[in-house]
């Protein structure tokens, strides 16, 4: 079992001492997901709820909140933050807004709880611009999609840790039907694909930043297919990807 690094011989908590360790690149993604009433989340979509705008504000917050996030994370080291960027996805079929943030910076430390603090505060101040609307807004799934740089190295959230909550009950879903002049269901959307994509590469233990370079391809265009910030990779990416992996492109995806 692992030790904690935050905590000494004696169980007290202390601050890392990370003095000894290289600089390095190190880059993080989290997301945090607001799931809003039909009514708040047209108003937010349409940019004229209550306090106007939601993702202006939203953004700013995200912004400011990682760059302050030694100030409220006890023993967060205080990093000089060379990016970082809050984007936004409507997902129409549950009447919620998905947050994701990326942080980059060059130090002896990692940005996970940057990035991660950057997404909790953006989807905050969703709920706080639309609560006159709906005070029942839900915040889920909080968490870190993926990591690079440091002594750890590359991390990608495996496809079976997504949290997902149903649209409704399973018994009720109905199941992809062929229509007319159609000769297949319809094909998976963009998430099922890269659900698809994480198992691939957790089933073949592929290392984002070791399979870019196998690939050679920026590592930049994987993560920002794992942490949604990109809706697909480029043909020439995944066919680049594919012949690395030694598997035909669909494999990777299904």
């Amino acid at each position: 079992m692992k030790k904690l690094s935050h905590l000494d011989d004696k169980g007290a908590a202390r601050m890392v001492d990370v003095s000894e360790k290289s600089i390095t690149e190190r880059e993080a993604s989290a997301e945090a997901i607001i799931a809003l009433s039909a009514d708040a989340y047209t108003a937010a979509k349409e940019g004229n709820g209550p306090k106007g705008d939601v993702l202006g504000p939203a953004r700013i917050a995200g912004i400011m909140a990682a760059k302050k996030t030694a100030d409220l994370i006890p023993l967060c080291h205080t990093l000089a933050l060379t990016k970082v960027d809050i984007d936004f996805e409507w997902l129409d079929e549950r009447s919620a807004l998905r947050i994701t943030s990326s942080v980059k910076t060059s130090a002896q430390t990692g940005v996970e709880m940057e990035a991660l603090t950057a997404a909790s505060i953006a989807a905050l101040t969703v709920y706080d611009m639309t609560k006159a609307i709906d005070k029942g807004a839900v915040i889920e799934g909080v968490k870190l999609l993926a990591k690079s740089g440091g002594k750890s190295g590359d991390y990608a959230l495996p496809a079976q840790r997504v949290f997902k909550t149903p649209l409704q009950p399973a018994s009720a879903k109905a199941k992809p039907k062929t229509i007319m002049n159609e000769v297949a269901a319809p094909r998976p959307g963009p998430h099922a694909q890269r659900d698809a994509f994480r198992e691939f590469m957790a089933t073949n233990r592929l290392r984002p930043t070791t399979w870019a370079k196998d690939a050679d391809v920026p590592p930049a265009q994987i993560l920002a297919y794992l942490t949604g910030q990109s809706r697909a990779l480029a043909p020439d990416i995944a066919k680049k990807l594919a012949r690395a992996a030694k598997v035909r492109v669909e494999d990777m995806f299904r």
